[in-house]
């Protein structure tokens, strides 16, 4: 299947932080990708912008690097790279000081869309906001990218906003959350709101309970001094489990529209009921497979953060109440998978005389790797012998549906740098809705602090620590396994 196209208007793309790993990973191989695909019109430029010294010829080089380093060879060839670079550009700037603003503000063209992508700390945001302001580089139709982490707790995340606000209005301010990318996390609108077969099956009456699990393998090498002022909550509960849980748990929006939308997911972030500490369960992973533990990898061995947590929420309104919700995420798991799980009510009554009767359908959005959906139904199992059931999943790959190696699906990045150029926020978080999700999250950190409670060891290539396992047990559920 050819995916199809929708054209954008020409524009300048400035990165800060060009030289990053984040802009080398992923955002502009994105950009590749999209010229590859006719999205970037002839006259559009990237701008790179950092500290280090070099000419434009010479940040070239390092992208024709970066595309060889994290582009298979089916998703690139040298000739359209070539054609690429022709678009990059480079300037050498200081963000808190007055170098290159001149450079940069004679390269941007104001006949066009200009956007400015902050791949950059947190602390530098103000900084660099200031200047494109005052400078008269950026315009009132001018749109800036912001990368979490949005602060770290509540007041941190209002004074960024304020920050921003200073400069920019809220309209044109796209803070990036990668997971609201992905093809599955939107489809998962499209199969509720799309479909009159799960709507109405999607509230409390139908749904025993929610599994949002987002596993890694890796563990914090190399950025655990950031991670242990940080942890699992905060890296990934506060955001991207959230946004997850949102687009589950939201109401139907009045229109596929970006305000509707994220009105409707900050109305679900408001009706989170407060988290009970017997309802929260933190881990760190031990030394194993030749690889350290968590405390060495953050060079703290009195470290109390989390490198996994698991916890179990609960919505407060009609459609979710008695509905638990069971977040987990964590490092150097045994497989790296992330997935959300409806399990839907059994029957109230099998009629079958067979142990697996009653057993529930579960609906499974896979979200990496192999993005797809899995839906577990009942069915009789083939042969004579009477009626016997058995488990069996409708499996879609969007690999197998959408092309035969899966190179039609876009990368979540690749999505979203060019809904920032159409000007199409839905997919981003708009700032009440990140003041609300620390309103949740702080109480929550702020209560283990309080109490000086330490993190369960886990072993690693593991689902985590064993008190995990109760979370569920005792509500008489059990976690899915983690597996690839």
């Amino acid at each position: 299947m050819v995916s199809r196209t929708i054209p954008v208007d020409p524009f300048d793309l400035v990165i800060f932080g060009g030289t990053g790993d984040l802009a080398r990973r992923k955002i502009l191989p994105s950009l590749y990708r999209r010229y590859v695909a006719g999205q970037m019109p002839p006259d559009s430029r990237v701008i790179g912008a950092a500290r280090t010294e070099a000419t434009s010829e010479e940040y070239r080089d390092q992208i024709r690097s970066a595309m060889e380093e994290f582009l298979s060879p089916a998703k690139r060839d040298a000739a359209s790279v070539e054609d690429f670079l022709r678009h990059v550009h480079y300037v050498q700037i200081d963000a808190t000081g007055d170098t290159g603003w001149d450079d940069l503000k004679t390269l941007v063209r104001q006949d066009r869309i200009n956007a400015f992508y902050f791949s950059v700390a947190p602390s530098l945001f103000g900084a660099i906001a200031e200047r494109l302001h005052d400078r008269g580089i950026a315009n009132a139709e001018s749109r800036i990218v912001v990368e979490k982490p949005f602060g770290k707790d509540l007041e941190t995340a209002r004074k960024l906003n304020a920050t921003l606000a200073t400069y920019f209005t809220e309209q044109q301010i796209y803070r990036i959350d990668h997971y609201l990318g992905k093809e599955t996390v939107q489809n998962l609108m499209a199969i509720r709101f799309a479909n009159i077969l799960f709507e109405p099956l999607w509230k409390t009456e139908y749904i025993d309970h929610v599994q949002i699990t987002v596993a890694e393998t890796v563990g914090v090498d190399g950025r655990g001094a950031y991670y242990d002022t940080s942890g699992a909550m905060r890296d990934m509960v506060q955001n991207h489990l959230m946004q997850l849980l949102c687009l589950i748990a939201m109401e139907p929006p009045y229109h596929f529209d970006p305000d509707a939308v994220r009105d409707e997911k900050l109305k679900v972030i408001r009706a989170l009921e407060p988290v009970r500490p017997e309802d929260i369960v933190r881990g760190q992973y031990l030394a194993g497979g030749g690889k350290q533990g968590y405390r060495e990898d953050a060079e703290n061995p009195d470290s109390r953060t989390e490198s996994y947590i698991a916890l179990k929420a609960g919505i407060a309104n009609w459609r979710w109440k008695n509905t638990p919700f069971y977040l987990r995420t964590g490092k150097r798991l045994r497989a790296r998978t992330s997935e959300i799980a409806v399990f839907f009510r059994r029957p109230p009554h099998s009629i079958f005389d067979d142990p697996e009767g009653g057993r529930e359908n579960v609906l499974v959005i896979r979200l990496q790797p192999n993005e797809g959906i899995n839906l577990k139904v009942m069915i009789k199992e083939p042969g004579p012998g009477g009626m016997r059931l058995t488990q069996v999943p409708l499996d879609m790959s969007f690999a197998q549906a959408l092309g035969p190696d899966g190179s039609d699906i876009p990368d979540a990045y690749e999505r979203l740098v060019m809904d920032v150029i159409r000007g199409n926020q839905t997919l981003f978080m708009r700032g009440d809705e990140v003041e609300a999700a620390w309103a949740w999250a702080d109480p929550i950190i702020q209560g283990w602090e309080a109490r000086g409670d330490r993190p369960h060891s886990y072993e690693p290539a593991t689902s985590g620590p064993e008190d995990a396992l109760m979370l569920l047990h005792r509500d008489g559920r059990r976690w899915r396994e983690i597996k690839e």
